[in-house]
């Protein structure tokens, strides 16, 4: 993964948020997919990011889109991490009710392999 232009993309998407004043704007959508484009591309090397070089910003940006990850990658391993990440950073889950978007992105998963069995 590279973490670089990953912070790259979350810098964009602080500008945006800045000068939309908090309202949903054009190059949100933009931002939110080229994040799930770049954590998708590898789940491995996303899950050592998370692990080892994630901060609590990119974690609360990253909140945004972890269904819309999830439904992508399909990883119970991103989901694990998920969780690790919210103890880590509590105050941050708590402000932006980012165990909701893990409990969302688990239903997913679990939606997901019960159609693969049906």
């Amino acid at each position: 993964m590279d973490i670089k232009l990953f912070r790259e993309i979350i810098q964009e998407r602080e500008y945006v948020e800045t000068i939309s004043q908090g309202e949903w704007a054009e190059g949100i959508d933009s931002c939110c997919q080229k994040e799930i484009d770049i954590l998708s591309e590898d789940v491995d090397s996303t899950i050592e990011f998370l692990k080892n070089d994630c901060l609590a910003k990119d974690f609360v940006w990253i909140s945004e889109i972890i269904e819309d990850l999830e439904e992508k990658t399909r990883s119970q391993a991103l989901i694990d991490c998920y969780k690790s990440l919210t103890a880590k950073f509590s105050a941050e889950c708590k402000t932006y009710c980012i165990e909701e978007s893990v409990k969302n992105a688990e239903a997913i998963l679990k939606e997901s392999k019960n159609g693969e069995k049906k």
